[in-house]
């Protein structure tokens, strides 16, 4: 049976529209997979993909510049993933850019986003490997959640339980809340503490008002003592004069020690009125209120070394005195 030229013409433009539809998905397939442009490769190392696949974008500050080429498993814990991106964008990525892996929108296809350092840093060439930043993963955070929801619950569990005590009047707390003397007790307590405060304080302004005083104010013994240093040269010439004096009677007794002596040992008159028991035991009587009265006066004198108001002239004598012994 012969065709007819309507059926040659019909099946031609079939075939010719076939032909157009190849060429076109081959041309979008290709476009899409990069095929016709110039490009070059790059690699970043990922713990985790994330359900990434050979095909899927590659952008860079949210503009589509290539295809994910490859996706290497180098060991349990690195992921090789090779990217193909068009040259024209070459000079624009640098190496200290970073890759990351995100989604295309809510629910869309899993795509590599690269963001610029934020160094300055040469222009990326072709075969370099680009540092990686991997996301928590969905999963990771719904792991989270259900351990923060769980530990929420136990927390609300024990809450609960020491609310239901609380309300029950078990603990202390419950005490406290519910107990109205104990309540007025500690605001009694609170209120005497304040009592307390407002009373220190105002001690302490009495007390800086009466050391104000004291300072400048030379009517009373402790002022005049502390500002007029004329009455500070007259108890200096005091306290010397007391040394002196102890110094001196110190001697008079070592003095009399030794007439004593002789009386006790030597013969006669002396010896028989040494011995003479009456007149014996008043001198010692008298050597003993002597000796008494000494100690006293020593002790006055270490008492004055100590006083706030002399211990500063003893100590400068006490430092001439060690000049004077060592003046090198």
């Amino acid at each position: 049976m012969k065709k007819t030229n309507s059926q040659k013409l019909r099946l031609g433009s079939f075939v010719l529209i076939g032909t157009i539809l190849f060429i076109l998905g081959v041309y979008l397939i290709g476009q899409r997979q990069n095929m016709f442009k110039k490009t070059f490769s790059i690699s970043a190392y990922f713990q985790n993909v994330n359900g990434l696949q050979k095909g899927n974008n590659v952008r860079y500050s949210g503009i589509e510049i290539g295809t994910v080429k490859d996706i290497t498993m180098i060991n349990d814990s690195t992921i090789k993933i090779d990217m193909n991106i068009d040259e024209k964008i070459i000079t624009h990525i640098k190496k200290d850019a970073i890759a990351t892996i995100g989604s295309d929108g809510l629910v869309g296809n899993m795509i590599v986003n690269i963001v610029p350092g934020k160094g300055i840093s040469e222009v990326i060439r072709n075969g370099d490997i680009i540092t990686s930043y991997s996301k928590i993963g969905t999963d990771d955070i719904m792991s989270t959640l259900n351990t923060s929801t769980e530990n929420a619950a136990i927390l609300t569990a024990e809450l609960l339980k020491i609310t239901n005590n609380i309300t029950k009047g078990e603990g202390t707390i419950a005490v406290l809340l519910n107990d109205t003397i104990m309540a007025r007790d500690l605001k009694q307590s609170i209120a005497n503490l304040k009592n307390a405060s407002y009373g220190a304080s105002s001690t302490i302004t009495e007390l800086k008002g009466i050391i104000s005083s004291v300072k400048t104010n030379d009517d009373t013994i402790l002022g005049m003592l502390l500002n007029d240093t004329i009455s500070g040269g007259k108890l200096k010439t005091i306290v010397d004069n007391l040394e002196t004096s102890s110094t001196e009677i110190e001697s008079v007794l070592q003095n009399i020690n030794a007439v004593v002596e002789d009386f006790n040992t030597s013969e006669g008159t002396y010896n028989y009125i040494v011995r003479d028991t009456s007149l014996v035991n008043s001198l010692k009587s008298t050597l003993e209120n002597i000796n008494e009265g000494t100690d006293k006066f020593n002790q006055n004198m270490e008492a004055l070394k100590h006083n706030f108001l002399t211990r500063g002239y003893f100590r400068k004598l006490e430092r001439e005195d060690k000049k004077k012994e060592n003046p090198n």
